[in-house]
């Protein structure tokens, strides 16, 4: 384990930046999934394609 692995571990001993970072991660995931379906909606991918996404997202809501 390298110097900044060793530092990020040590950190997420701290409550406060472990919910930050999970916070922030978060936000970061739906981003990007919000951005690749909204990237597949304008490839005009089909229909079943995009629900699925869409259930996707709402899953990993559910689970946060």
């Amino acid at each position: 384990m390298n110097t900044a692995q060793k530092y990020f571990q040590q950190q997420l001993n701290n409550s406060e930046f472990k919910h930050s970072y999970l916070e922030e991660k978060t936000k970061l995931d739906i981003e990007y999934q919000l951005e690749e379906l909204k990237r597949d909606i304008q490839a005009v991918k089909p229909v079943d394609e995009l629900i699925k996404k869409i259930e996707n997202i709402e899953k990993y809501l559910m689970a946060v």
